[in-house]
């Protein structure tokens, strides 16, 4: 059995030293800002940095990896002798999967015998990622690469995500919801209260009022469908919002004695259309 290599986008919102602690090889999607001729790679840019420009009004345009940069990245890794399980950042968000399977299929048909998989993981940021880490720890356990991609594909609608934002105008200007919504939902300091569905689109299920209120029906949320209330994995990423997340996290602990395994960034890929102040919680349940 050849041996092979699992490959992802930066949109997973794992940091890079981690990525290359799991074996994990990857490619970063780009921005470029409305004031700013450069572009960035999604990991050039400091988060910290990256949110301020957003906070004085710099608008950010991100962009897929194209599928130059994918055949690019394939062929190095076959032309090692390997294969490549590539799990992708979700299809309802991003064209970034679809240039990946254009890849797939170029470099393959150019090196007779190589095998490159492609799987829409219909996650995204830290949910993305703990899809990811459940792949690692499989593919360390002596996986095939057809086994440990029928396990993404069974595995990928037991990712929970749930997301709320602290300004509604950064989801107006991605048309998510209409100026006046924002416009109301801003002077009343309601909330929204969204998740990642089944088609891997963010859609939004609930509001609360003001951002306490927000991050409690996450927990809420956590305690009432998490597989695993206790022991189970759970990540939390955010909008440069650490305070939030560390009160997110104290809630769960809390109520259902949950630790957090990782704290991230929710990166410029998804931070551009939901800025500052975005927090998101990750868990495994038995179904979206």
């Amino acid at each position: 059995m050849r041996d092979y290599v699992i490959f992802v986008d930066s949109a997973c919102d794992i940091a890079c030293d981690i990525l290359n602690e799991w074996g994990v090889k990857f490619c970063s999607l780009s921005l470029v800002f409305s004031d700013d001729p450069n572009e960035y790679q999604d990991y050039e840019i400091p988060k910290s940095e990256f949110y301020n420009k957003m906070r004085n009004g710099a608008i950010p345009k991100t962009s897929a990896a194209n599928m130059g940069k994918f055949c690019d990245a394939f062929e190095t890794i076959v032309k090692e002798g390997k294969d490549v399980l590539y799990l992708g950042f979700s299809s309802g968000l991003s064209a970034t999967c679809n240039f990946a399977r254009e890849a797939a299929t170029e470099i393959m048909d150019q090196y007779e015998g190589s095998k490159i998989l492609v799987v829409d993981s219909l996650c995204a940021s830290a949910g993305y990622g703990l899809l990811l880490k459940l792949l690692v720890d499989k593919k360390n356990e002596g996986l095939s690469i057809d086994e440990l991609a029928d396990y993404a594909e069974n595995k990928k609608m037991n990712i929970m995500h749930w997301f709320t934002v602290d300004d509604l105008k950064y989801l107006k200007a991605g048309g998510r919801i209409s100026a006046t919504t924002a416009l109301v939902g801003g002077m009343l300091n309601i909330k929204p209260v969204m998740k990642v569905d089944e088609n891997g689109k963010l859609v939004s299920v609930t509001k609360a009022r003001g951002r306490k209120a927000a991050l409690k029906t996450m927990a809420d949320m956590y305690a009432q469908t998490a597989i695993d209330k206790k022991d189970g994995l759970v990540y939390i990423s955010h909008g440069d919002c650490i305070d939030d997340a560390n009160m997110l996290a104290d809630m769960l602990n809390e109520s259902c004695g949950a630790k957090v395994e990782i704290t991230t960034y929710v990166g410029p890929v998804i931070g551009s259309h939901s800025g500052p102040g975005t927090l998101a919680l990750f868990f495994l349940v038995n179904e979206r």
